[in-house]
């Protein structure tokens, strides 16, 4: 096997910048598929409410599973050709998935998506942190986990559209097609870089993820960060569609994934969140940020009364969520510059952990509390992130690159 050398410190051209973040928002939304889609998997094949989160918790086992494995082979082979191998199995794997015909096929299909799909998505975002400048690391990050934020809230609506007209499996062969076409575009695109030999063998790569994980601070704080922001998040998209397929709304599935679109102030406030990072601000922009996650669940609260303020509670969480998210991933990235696809894949662990934990805990507490006590678990999940960020305030602080451009 073989790594790559970095390329000169140039700023990614736009045209590959766009197609990177697209590439992201395409593999992501396969992890967030099934979210608007709970009500008719589990009507169909028989799973209650209180156990249908596990859907998403199946998903979630895949991302851990692929961020553990196989995102950090992008620091050891070609980044390309892992790249587009990901992207062929992801669209075999949709297929499967759409013609399952047990919910025990069903959920194994899930982690294959969670795994395949989260696998393409980081890999992208660590090949472009590999392939930009020190200096302007950080909004290139944020461009890609912009798509990223496309790709998750477009997934919702996506699927509730196409659920609505051809129902929940045919979501899955519109994605295998979309899989298809961005390996297309990728094969023909996307630049390579050069490779040099390799220095170490797979099971020293895993190894080292040990050790990260074990002694690198910022990425012990600030993925234990992710953790609990991704478990808020993760607990409000996989409840939220229960109580809007209820009396007195009873919503089709397309009106359930508009929801989603709401949420694209944070797409826009990622972009920011990388540059504000950049130049030494990330603690700032965390502390702001979940202060704004906190006050979401106000108006999220709202949704027996009114889905408009629902829809500001969403602006609010999607925005403080996303806004950490990038910068987490800009304040790690600094630390070890060559272990890009390494320390991706260990912060992400965090992020598959803490969106499994809210998913399955959330549907739970729907079953038995209701609405209400959805909030005041993501409220509490909230304000517990606020606090954590501020006892290990000096502990994840890393400097600011050299602003060169």
């Amino acid at each position: 096997m073989s790594t790559e050398t970095p390329t000169p410190a140039l700023p990614l051209p736009r045209t590959t910048l766009f197609l990177m973040a697209a590439c992201a928002a395409t593999s992501v939304a396969n992890v967030y598929y099934a979210q608007p889609l709970l009500d008719a998997v589990g009507g169909e094949f028989g799973i209650s409410t209180a156990a249908v989160g596990g859907v998403i918790s199946a998903t979630q086992l895949g991302c851990a599973l692929a961020l553990a494995f196989v995102v950090p082979l992008g620091d050891l082979m070609n980044r390309k050709l892992l790249l587009c191998l990901e992207l062929a199995l992801l669209a075999l794997v949709l297929l499967a998935v759409s013609i399952s015909p047990t919910p025990l096929a069903m959920l194994a299909g899930m982690v294959g998506l969670g795994l395949l799909g989260t696998a393409a998505t980081q890999g992208t975002i660590a090949y472009a942190a590999t392939l930009s400048s020190p200096a302007t690391r950080g909004s290139t990050v944020g461009a890609i986990q912009s798509g990223v934020l496309v790709g998750v809230l477009g997934a919702r609506s996506l699927a509730g559209f196409v659920a609505d007209l051809a129902g929940w499996r045919a979501v899955f062969v519109v994605s295998a097609v979309i899989a298809a076409g961005m390996l297309a575009l990728m094969m023909k695109m996307l630049p390579a870089l050069a490779v040099a030999p390799a220095r170490l063998g797979y099971p020293a790569l895993l190894m080292s993820m040990v050790r990260l994980l074990a002694t690198e601070r910022v990425l012990q704080v600030r993925g234990m960060l992710g953790l609990l922001i991704f478990a808020a998040l993760g607990a409000f998209w996989s409840a939220v569609a229960l109580p809007l397929r209820e009396p007195p709304y009873q919503l089709p599935y397309t009106a359930i994934g508009m929801f989603g679109l709401v949420g694209i102030a944070g797409a826009l406030t990622a972009s920011r969140a990388g540059r504000w990072a950049d130049k030494g601000h990330g603690q700032r922009t965390s502390m702001y940020a979940l202060l704004c996650m906190m006050a979401a669940w106000a108006p999220l609260a709202m949704l027996p009364q009114s889905l408009w303020i629902l829809g500001a509670g969403i602006v609010l969480l999607d925005m403080g969520g996303q806004a950490v998210h990038v910068t987490n991933q800009t304040m790690i990235f600094k630390t070890r510059p060559e272990m890009h696809s390494r320390l991706v894949g260990c912060y992400m662990l965090f992020y598959a952990a803490g969106l499994g934990l809210g998913a399955i805990t959330a549907t739970t507490v729907f079953a038995r509390v209701g609405w209400s006590g959805v909030c005041w678990l993501g409220f509490g999940i909230s304000a517990a992130a606020l606090a954590f960020w501020r006892l290990t305030l000096r502990a994840a602080t890393v400097p600011a690159a050299p602003n060169t451009a």
